[in-house]
């Protein structure tokens, strides 16, 4: 009980930390005059506040905390942090708290999607929040997935540092956790600068060029206008885009490594990021041939570049477009949805099953064909060099299919609510998978459907961010008892 109380004063740190985000919309409203800096100057005075009384009684007597605390600390924090987020949407535009949060959590969550039909008719101010809010999303999420995860153990996640061990060498919640804290936020920071700075001399504005590299190393997809990257025309934009998009959803641990050894072929020697990058590749080519042949575009390099960009956006579950992919002829907008599943890899801003799961799922079924044909063989499944043990394969199996349950609760309570099978279906593949654009209803905004499905969307996009059980576990009986 004693450190439950205590884990009060960490939500009062983090609110404190939090209110100081809160200057830069500021500052941005204040220079453009656009009239929202008093309701963010509110909101950070009231967070500030909170945080300090929360923060002030325990700020000596905080200690070494337990695995389930850890549970609830990333799991509230998301949930409290989305909340407050709402904030200036709610207070600044007087959108309806429904809407506000459901804006405020697809941003914290780095999902995309929007309840905005024209953007560019929205202040300067809130322009750069939401894309701040993605920019902080994914700096959250590179904390949680390596750093957090697997010290809980949860589904699978040790294999983020089996296959790629490293900073974070710490097995319980210590100290030690900052400092592999500080080499993340340093090298999440660094890809934002070059980002922008990449942006700035491909022609954008120094505001855009900052904002949009919030949006694309968080793999997050909010731009500030309505043609997301294609208002740009620009080529070196969208190559920069990919670049940038690729490396945000690698394995923040696989940046740390090639790095400090100043060696970019780590980068093929792991087996998660060659099964992403092959699997890019052969997805570009399919795409750009498919679209080329159908006469969807004028040349091949116009197929390819599309291709290139839309299939990367996608499996990093960024979101961002230069096209409207769900015109496409053929299968080709329903097999982007399915290709957002699969996701990034482990330890990244990408949202999905992460490639290191999918990857021992197909290793796993292929060892099992194997042992039919050779009973007797004392064959193991490996990833890379490591073996994998049975408790941890049940952990991938067990994430897969609760993944599946769920999702197919979600869909048909979209459906029960208004939504048509395709935009059910679309809605929470890109809620769960935190991608953004859907299909049907859901294609470019969430604007238009009801209340219930934004609630139901709104639980899938933290549920797929915190890796599902993080949130579920603190919904049973059991972990409240003693």
């Amino acid at each position: 009980m004693k450190n439950r109380i205590y884990v009060l004063g960490i939500f009062g740190f983090l609110f404190l930390v939090y209110s100081f985000t809160l200057v830069p919309p500021l500052l941005v409203s204040w220079w453009y005059h656009d009239g929202e800096g008093s309701d963010f100057l509110i909101t950070f005075i009231a967070l500030f506040a909170t945080g300090y009384l929360l923060w002030a009684p325990f700020r000596r007597k905080i200690g070494e905390l337990r695995r389930r605390d850890g549970f609830l600390i990333v799991a509230v924090f998301w949930i409290l942090l989305s909340l407050v987020s709402a904030l200036p949407f709610a207070y600044g535009l007087h959108v309806n708290f429904v809407d506000s949060l459901f804006e405020a959590t697809s941003g914290f969550t780095t999902t995309g999607s929007t309840i905005f039909k024209d953007l560019e008719e929205l202040p300067p101010s809130i322009l750069y929040y939401r894309q701040q809010l993605q920019f902080l999303g994914g700096m959250g999420l590179i904390v949680f997935a390596i750093a957090i995860l697997p010290v809980l153990g949860v589904g699978g996640t040790q294999l983020y540092r089996a296959e790629t061990p490293g900073p974070i060498k710490d097995t319980k919640l210590t100290p030690r956790l900052s400092q592999s804290i500080r080499t993340l936020s340093i090298i999440y920071i660094g890809l934002m600068i070059a980002c922008a700075i990449a942006y700035w001399l491909a022609g954008l504005t120094p505001l855009e060029a900052l904002e949009h590299s919030y949006t694309t190393v968080s793999t997050g997809g909010f731009s500030t206008h309505n043609n997301s990257l294609g208002y740009f025309h620009s080529h070196a934009v969208n190559f920069i885009a990919v670049i940038f998009m690729m490396l945000g959803a690698i394995n923040f641990s696989i940046h740390y490594m090639v790095i400090s050894n100043r060696n970019a072929s780590l980068y093929f020697r792991d087996s998660e990021v060659r099964t992403y990058i092959l699997l890019i590749v052969a997805l570009v080519i399919f795409y750009s041939a498919f679209l080329y042949y159908s006469h969807q575009y004028r040349d091949f390099y116009d197929s390819f570049e599309t291709s290139l960009f839309e299939v990367t956006s996608v499996i990093t579950s960024t979101g961002f477009g230069i096209t409207d992919f769900t015109i496409w002829p053929f299968c080709l907008p329903v097999l982007l949805i399915f290709i957002s599943f699969i996701g990034g890899c482990g330890g990244s801003t990408a949202g999905g099953i992460k490639v290191i799961r999918v990857l021992t799922l197909m290793k796993q079924a292929a060892h099992e064909a194997f042992m039919l044909v050779y009973p007797k063989s004392k064959n193991k499944v490996k990833i890379g060099r490591h073996v994998l043990d049975d408790r941890l394969m049940q952990a991938i199996w067990g994430f897969f299919a609760v993944y599946i349950v769920i999702f197919v609760i979600l869909t048909l309570l979209m459906m029960i609510n208004g939504l048509d099978q395709v935009s059910a279906f679309a809605a929470v593949a890109s809620a769960m998978n935190n991608l953004g654009p859907g299909l049907g209803q859901v294609s470019m905004t969430f604007a238009d459907v009801s209340t219930n499905v934004k609630l139901i969307a709104i639980f899938a996009m933290l549920l797929g961010r915190l890796e599902i059980f993080t949130l579920l576990v603190i919904l049973t009986p059991e972990f409240w008892r003693n």
